[in-house]
């Protein structure tokens, strides 16, 4: 190990990339460093949660809180008609608007990074966005991409578009996707490279908003279902993770007043997807009548869930590290924390994607044979329960998410990007502006 080194963190303003660098930075305080968060405002706490001093950094127009966390909510619900749609008739409203919203961020952060920065004083700065940060590449320490996304975020043009969905040999669809993706998305990427211009940062190629980070990039996503690349990425710059599972608190599951000894299963469509209570609602009552136990996270709408039935437990929240191995299946929206922990414990998953990389982790998770693929509103009682029927009792599938599970366990991805991070800054302590001598494996 390096001399206890400050390893600054920088995720995204989401529950999904934040806990997968918490899991990070964990592994890297066990290996002796120091590891501390930069955060936008509306994620305070999450981090000193969990013991991490935390650094803020307004990545949108300052606002308390409470009503950060409502625009956010308030977007996404503005969204919900659009969640129907195939992923090629979302750019025009979800995706373009998300883009928008990420270059306002990425201007808003520039305000108060560099001297956000001086005062942590990083050795290294790990960064789990979509978007360059110039101040963080500009900053003379070494950078590293950690991608929590699908591993498409590293595009080929062999492989599915990021964001698209598209099934792995799909090309026709693939071309359609980029083309239109590259004629709405213009007017933004256009702004976004003004900025970097005003930074001092060459313009991006259409459609592109980050690059890879020339020291290490981070994938949690497992090598083993990953695309087949025309260009293969060069392991000395680019390593899977194998997932990135935090520790979290135990979970016990409790007695139910129906169906106690019934296989279980957890439902979950994250955060911002549990606004969808209408969704949510007709799933619950469709798997209510199954002989199955059910946890359902519905996130802040607790409230809205009445006339509950007894073979299911509804809450706001689970520690779904703890919670994912004693299920039978789950059902998820597709984020990539729920993909891959459910591949990481060797859990079945149906996905019903709505946004975003859900729909790329569903059409994967599909097409090797780990799960199903449902759309999330256009499925029958009878289609639901075919398909929970096959996860519960086919033996060949559940053999080979054992494989799958034993061979991410081995590599277990937090100490994994620990010992990687700690090889980074070794690098740099020897004078090297790369990274070029990394171990394929760590």
């Amino acid at each position: 190990m390096s001399d206890k080194k400050i390893i600054a963190f920088f995720p995204e303003a989401a529950f999904g990339p934040a806990l997968n660098s918490v899991g990070i930075a964990q592994a890297c305080e066990a290996m002796g460093h120091k590891a501390v968060f930069l955060t936008d405002p509306g994620m305070a706490g999450v981090y000193s949660g969990y013991g991490f001093d935390e650094y803020l950094v307004n990545m949108s127009e300052p606002m308390e809180p409470d009503a950060m966390a409502k625009f956010w909510q308030d977007f996404i619900n503005g969204h919900i008609p659009n969640f129907n749609k195939a992923p090629i008739d979302q750019i025009e409203n979800y995706t373009k608007e998300c883009w928008e919203a990420v270059v306002d961020t990425a201007k808003w952060a520039q305000k108060d990074l560099p001297s956000v920065l001086d005062k942590v004083k990083p050795d290294l700065i790990c960064v789990d966005n979509v978007i360059l940060f110039p101040a963080i590449k500009q900053y003379g320490k070494p950078w590293v991409r950690i991608i929590s996304c699908s591993e498409n975020e590293i595009e080929d043009e062999n492989i599915p578009p990021h964001l698209s969905g598209c099934w792995e040999n799909d090309h026709t669809a693939m071309t359609e996707y980029r083309e239109k993706f590259a004629e709405v998305i213009k007017p933004a990427h256009d702004d976004f490279n003004e900025f970097l211009t005003s930074c001092n940062e060459a313009p991006y190629p259409l459609g592109q908003f980050f690059e890879a980070s020339p020291y290490m990039n981070l994938m949690l996503y497992p090598e083993a279902i990953a695309y087949k690349r025309k260009v293969p990425l060069d392991k000395k710059r680019f390593q899977y993770l194998e997932g990135c599972v935090r520790k979290d608190t135990d979970y016990i599951i409790p007695a139910f007043k129906k169906h106690n000894n019934k296989p279980i299963i957890y439902v979950s469509f994250g955060s911002l997807g549990s606004g969808d209570t209408p969704a949510l609602t007709r799933l619950m009552t469709s798997l209510a009548n199954m002989e199955l136990r059910i946890l359902l996270n519905v996130g802040d709408y607790k409230d809205e869930y009445t006339n509950i039935p007894d073979n299911v437990i509804v809450d706001s929240w689970f520690p779904q590290p703890s919670v994912i191995p004693q299920m039978d299946a789950v059902i998820h929206h597709g984020g990539n924390n729920s993909f891959t922990e459910c591949l990481y414990f060797g859990v079945p998953a149906i996905i019903m994607p709505y946004v975003w990389d859900g729909h790329d982790n569903a059409s994967r998770v599909h097409e090797t044979g780990f799960g199903f693929k449902m759309h999330r509103q256009n499925w029958t009682d009878g289609e639901l329960k075919k398909n929970i029927q096959h996860m519960l009792t086919d033996n060949e599938m559940m053999s080979r998410l054992s494989a799958l599970s034993i061979d991410m366990h081995t590599e277990h991805g937090p100490s994994k990007a620990a010992r990687l991070l700690d090889k980074v800054l070794k690098q740099h302590e020897n004078g090297d502006s790369q990274v070029t001598h990394l171990e394929e494996h760590a």
